[in-house]
Order: structure tokens, then sequence, then C-alpha cells
């Protein structure tokens, strides 16, 4: 095991342990997805500060709709500032699991310092080594130059191609659901106590972003295509996702036309001439 002292960025320092195992401990209980809530209880005030790593699969950045167990879960960790950065790992660094991992850094201890309302998102899924022999799923090794990079990126907080910081309301939605009338077969709305019945069938749901007003987005991205429609207002539910992949996603334009069949041509003569030695008399 090795420990090294970390800035965490809010004037404070930790000691980073490194270990073989998926679990992280930095404030000595235990973290993992299954006692997730307990360590956030453990974080009251009356506790003192804590800080704690946990490390996933993917899953729990975008599991669950609005209302759902896992985005409760988010936007509880996010409503109180409770989650400092997530961190990309390399695929193929674990024995045995090649899926994509993501450490988890929670914290109480973020008000009053810059990273409080921030998330600090770190893709460091390419910084790995290839391993010159594999260990079961394990086929990269981060080396200790990437490790150093790392640090340094959460410590300073720092902003780039790998890096981005956010505000914990950037992940927040408003689930709203989309309603239009039900018709009669003369194609007129169908009334009861003077309002319009919902056709179940057309129903629909938009996801508004909670920096976004509501009513303006509706006007703006349904009513111009649906001028009959209205909002349910109760069924309205809050989410939280962290779409990590979508933040760092890099375009990259297909090749030529001509330079794609430009490299068929070249392969079809190689295998016609393959063919050709092969049934030469």
């Amino acid at each position: 095991m090795e420990e090294r002292k970390v800035n965490c960025g809010d004037g404070s320092k930790a000691r980073l342990r490194r270990t073989f195992r998926p679990r992280i401990t930095l404030c000595g209980g235990r973290a993992d997805a299954v006692s997730v809530d307990r360590n956030l209880q453990d974080e009251r005030p009356n506790k003192g500060w804590c800080r704690i790593a946990i490390i996933h699969n993917g899953s729990p950045l975008f599991t669950g709709d609005a209302g759902s167990g896992p985005s409760e879960i988010r936007r509880y960790i996010l409503e109180n500032d409770l989650l400092e950065a997530i961190i990309a790992l390399p695929n193929d660094i674990f024995y045995n699991t090649g899926i994509a991992t993501y450490i988890w850094l929670l914290s109480n201890k973020k008000k009053g310092t810059r990273r409080e309302g921030k998330v600090q998102l770190i893709n460091a899924n390419g910084l790995f080594e290839k391993r010159r022999k594999s260990l079961g799923s394990k086929r990269n090794d981060i080396p200790e130059d990437a490790i150093t990079e790392i640090t340094r990126l959460y410590g300073d907080m720092a902003v780039g191609e790998i890096s981005k910081v956010f505000d914990t309301t950037d992940f927040g939605y408003t689930k709203i659901v989309v309603e239009r009338p039900l018709r009669d077969e003369h194609g007129k709305p169908v009334l009861k106590k003077g309002k319009s019945q919902p056709d179940t069938a057309l129903r629909d749901t938009e996801n508004v972003p909670l920096k976004e007003d509501i009513r303006t987005y509706f006007e703006r991205e349904v009513l111009p295509f649906v001028p009959d429609a209205w909002i349910d207002e109760s069924k309205s539910r809050v989410g939280y996702e962290i779409p990590f992949t979508r933040y760092f996603y890099q375009y990259e334009a297909p090749r030529p036309s001509a330079e794609i069949m430009a490299e068929i041509l070249e392969l079809e003569k190689g295998l016609d001439e393959e063919l050709r030695e092969v049934f030469a008399p």
C-alpha cells in the first residue's frame, strides 16, 4: 500500500491511499457501492469533515429515470453539494473486468471553498500504458506520470481538454409530461367538467434543464409543433444524470469516400493476384 498527500482544492490536504482493491478509504470508514448511503450519513456535520472515494462502473452516472431510486441518490448527492469530482479510469485495469470504471470523490467540506456548487469531471481514460503480459482482464496499467497528472488536475481544479468543471445544477432537469387532447369521432376535444381530457396515446415527455425556465422551453420546443398541447404539472419530476461521455466527445470527420474507395480497390487488386496464384495452371 502507498500513501501520498494531495492538495484537495479547498485549502486542505488529504492522504490518498492507493491499494490493489477496488476500495479507497480517506476518512477512516469503508466506502464501496453497497455502503454509499451509510457513508453519506456519516458525513453529518457533528461527525467532522470527511472525504470518501468510491469506484463504480458507469451505470450510477445515468441509470434510472427522474424520481427513481438511482436518480434520487444522485439528486441527494448533488443538491447537498457532496460531490467534488468524478474521474474516468482507463479500461482493462482490473483483473476480473474490462468495463469502464469511475472514481467518485465525495466530501462534506465544500462550503466556502472554490469547489462549492461545482463538480469536476476528469477523463483519464486515455492515461494508460499496455502491459507486456495480461493478467486476466487486466491489460493496462496507469503509469506513475499519469497518476501525477490526475492528482495535479484534481488538486488544481484545472480546466482543459480532459478536465472540466460544472455547476451541480448542470446535471439536473425537470421531466415534464406533455398532454394532447382526446378527440371524439367528430374530431372535437372530449371535455370533463369543462376540461380537455388527455389522449394517453399521444402523451409525451420532455427533459427541461434546471437552469432553463419550463414555460419558455415549452413555448419554444413544443408549442410550435403541437399548439394544443399542455403540461400536466402534477406529473413533473426532478431528475439528475451525469452524461460523462457526452461532455468529452470529440467529433471525428469520416474519411473521404474517394480515399475509402481507393483502399477497397487496392484490397481487391491484392485479392485478385492471390487468387491467380492459387488457380494458376
